[in-house]
């Protein structure tokens, strides 16, 4: 017997955080499929948080760094990468999440998350147009 996983549109799963059906529980939508965020340890919160820090120097006013924020992509997809390199559109971001056309550069930080991080969420960037780097 063969196993069919639900999938969920972008709007379905944006009625469910509306809902507050998903407002217990850390998740993101890749290709349809809600998926469980691994816990973020000392590590990569110390790595991610000193890189996104140096990159909102760096490119102050040229870019905008968002920390863990989803970004909407076209295969059904609301990932939220460790950080998000975005063009800076200001309210804009009130409407909706960047779209692929907005992202400029994204970074991934894995240790227990490296197999989706490489397996998953590397190809759902990529059919969306969107180079990324993956530190571990």
């Amino acid at each position: 017997m063969s196993v069919i996983v639900a999938k969920w549109t972008i709007d379905e799963y944006h009625r469910m955080i509306d809902a507050n059906i998903l407002s217990d529980r850390k998740v993101e939508l890749l290709k349809g499929e809600i998926v469980e965020i691994f816990a973020e340890g000392e590590p990569h919160a110390y790595s991610s948080g000193e890189a996104g820090d140096y990159l909102a120097k760096l490119l102050a006013g040229r870019a905008k760094i968002r920390h863990a924020k989803p970004i909407t992509l076209p295969n059904d997809s609301e990932p939220e990468p460790d950080i998000a390199i975005v063009q800076p559109l200001g309210r804009e971001y009130r409407q909706h999440h960047p779209y692929p056309e907005n992202i400029f550069w994204l970074i991934e930080y894995a240790n227990s998350s490296l197999e989706k991080d490489l397996e998953t969420k590397s190809k759902i960037y990529a059919e969306a147009g969107i180079f990324r780097i993956l530190g571990c």
